[in-house]
């Protein structure tokens, strides 16, 4: 299997800054309901910034106390930020699945997932991009500067 390398991504500290100031909310994809996996402890901590999350995940009812959803297109609510801890082919189907919401502005690619494809096609349809960080990371590094 090749590593893909990416060449679409926001890395300027400012523009990050900017995203977690405008996004509210944040659909979390492969949100998984064990709190030992990254994704749950992704998941509470933006939770406990003060995000709206929505887990996104095959299984379970509810996730950190948020009713979970098959697929982004059954959140009626508004979405800002789309968060993905899944394969980095599925970031094909999921940004056509962006794309028809129309209302979301980040397309964020987590830690170890690139998807030069999925991340060119954001960019072309205005959407943000960011790939191969974690928002977590990103979160509490730019809130301690």
């Amino acid at each position: 299997m090749e590593c893909e390398i990416p060449n679409i991504s926001i890395n300027d500290d400012t523009i990050m800054q900017d995203i977690f100031s405008m996004c509210k909310s944040i659909a979390i994809i492969g949100l998984s309901p064990d709190p030992e996996k990254d994704s749950h402890k992704v998941g509470r901590f933006l939770q406990e910034q003060g995000f709206k999350i929505y887990p996104i995940y095959p299984k379970e009812e509810t996730i950190l106390g948020e009713k979970v959803y098959r697929s982004i297109l059954e959140i009626e609510e508004k979405i800002d930020m789309v968060d993905m801890f899944r394969k980095p082919e599925i970031a094909d189907a999921l940004i056509e699945e962006v794309l028809q919401r129309g209302d979301v502005k980040v397309f964020w690619l987590q830690l170890g997932i690139v998807n030069n494809q999925a991340c060119q096609k954001a960019k072309e349809n205005g959407l943000l991009c960011v790939q191969n960080r974690c928002t977590k990371i990103e979160y509490g590094r730019l809130k301690r500067q």
